[in-house]
């Protein structure tokens, strides 16, 4: 459980960086108690789709790897980015993704600051 925790807690802060950096991701919530829970609920859907979705993906999209020597991960982290704002925006979470590069430029900051956040965090 706590190993769910922290990775949901990198997810969040990742996706916060995301979010201040990029002018097309938008957090639409307003006051910043929202805006936390807005991003931590965010974090759980970006946790699920990458548990759920992103090994079936990456299994079928192998060749993509082998092909670009894992360039292709860029491509898939931006689906997966995009997948989550869209199931967010299903679910009446303010978060919002505008178009395809500006989730490949998310998705590396994001993959970046969530491999940092978890490397601070889960000392044992």
């Amino acid at each position: 459980m706590t190993n769910f925790v922290l990775k949901t807690l990198a997810n969040a802060l990742a996706l916060a960086v995301a979010w201040l950096l990029i002018e097309d991701i938008e957090l639409t919530d307003s006051g910043d108690g929202a805006k936390a829970v807005t991003l931590l609920l965010v974090a759980v859907v970006f946790g699920l789709v990458n548990a759920l979705v992103k090994p079936i993906v990456k299994l079928l999209s192998l060749p993509l790897f082998i092909l670009t020597l894992g360039l292709f991960t860029l491509v898939v982290n931006a689906l997966m980015l995009l997948l989550t704002s869209w199931l967010a925006g299903k679910l009446g979470l303010g978060f919002h993704v505008e178009g395809f590069w500006t989730a490949v430029v998310g998705g590396l900051i994001i993959s970046i600051v969530s491999w940092a956040a978890n490397l601070v965090l889960d000392r044992d």
